[in-house]
């Protein structure tokens, strides 16, 4: 890759003309947004809006989760400025798709928050427009999942992590990073019996009758059929796909708030997320980046990594209707 012209491929973040197609960028250089689309608040005629949520409070160890979207962002301008390999075809290229910033958290006014978010994402869903979001800690996919749900009805939930997130907590208005699954059941947001969490390696006596790959069957049966199981659970339901980054072993994903050993490799959830293409996504999120933790910027790397395949998934599907 290299530049044509060094005047105008730079800050294409602001200055470039198309939402489609290649960004040829220095990685090093330039407004940073995520993959190089645009930013934009105009949603007519997009497909996917990227967001970001820096918000943290309820993290049991290591806070700095707020700090994920900007540095996944950073991320993922080190991806290559061609298709998304593996895929065979280009959703950067096929999709309308822009950043659509942040929504804003009040550090000194924590309960608004959840009710901010829920309208911040029905907004985007308003347009007929997916989102892909940035967290921030993982409770973040509690007030997203409430405007999916408005939309689409009770969703299937396709969970990657380390932990099921459904310990009980009956006060909906507690803000935590592992109840929040709890209380979309609770509350009819999602459905368990059509729902599956991928990677799971910490104990929950209740799972709420969610189905359960935890980590160690998927390193005995492998990701193609732990992907082939995952396509059997979902259906063809709407589907929400929510990944905390501590799904991947800490050797991988060191930067995170509650590092699992005897997680996912990175190869294992590429492929897994690549051979699940077809499931019914509606939306999704990738969490629990925590920047601090993690000097080489690795983590990062993969929060960026996995956005980028739930764009590629999206773009399955609206491209296969």
């Amino acid at each position: 890759m290299a530049l044509e012209d060094a005047k105008t491929q730079v800050d294409q973040a602001f200055t470039r003309q198309d939402l489609r197609g290649p960004s040829f960028e220095n990685t090093f250089g330039g407004a940073t947004s995520f993959l190089r689309r645009r930013y934009s608040k105009t949603l007519n005629g997009i497909d996917i809006a990227v967001t970001g949520v820096p918000f943290d409070q309820a993290v049991t160890n290591r806070p700095g989760t707020r700090l994920g979207p900007r540095a996944i962002r950073e991320a993922s301008a080190l991806q290559s400025p061609d298709a998304p390999y593996g895929w065979g075809y280009d959703a950067l290229s096929e999709l309308a798709i822009v950043d659509y910033g942040d929504v804003a958290f009040d550090y000194a006014d924590v309960p608004s928050f959840p009710d901010r978010l829920t309208d911040h994402i029905r907004t985007i869903l308003a347009s007929d427009t997916a989102s892909v979001t940035l967290g921030g800690d993982h409770y973040i996919s509690f007030p997203i999942l409430k405007a999916y749900a408005e939309k689409y009805g009770p969703m299937s939930l396709l969970h990657f992590d380390a932990h099921s997130d459904t310990w009980p907590d009956d006060d909906m208005a507690r803000v935590d990073h592992g109840t929040m699954f709890y209380k979309a059941v609770k509350l009819g947001l999602i459905d368990p019996a059509t729902s599956v969490q991928v990677g799971i390696r910490t104990t929950n006596e209740d799972t709420l009758g969610v189905n359960i790959i935890d980590a160690a069957t998927v390193h005995e049966i492998g990701p193609v059929e732990t992907a082939r199981q995952i396509k059997e659970i979902l259906g063809a339901r709407p589907t929400y796909l929510t990944f905390d980054i501590d799904c991947l072993d800490p050797a991988y994903a060191p930067g995170t708030g509650t590092p699992v050993w005897g997680g996912l490799t990175s190869a294992q959830a590429a492929r897994i997320l690549r051979e699940i293409a077809g499931i019914n996504i509606k939306g999704g999120d990738i969490v629990e980046v925590s920047p601090p933790f993690d000097t080489t910027g690795a983590t990062a790397i993969a929060g960026a990594h996995v956005a980028t395949e739930i764009i590629c998934l999206l773009g399955w599907n609206l491209l296969n209707k």
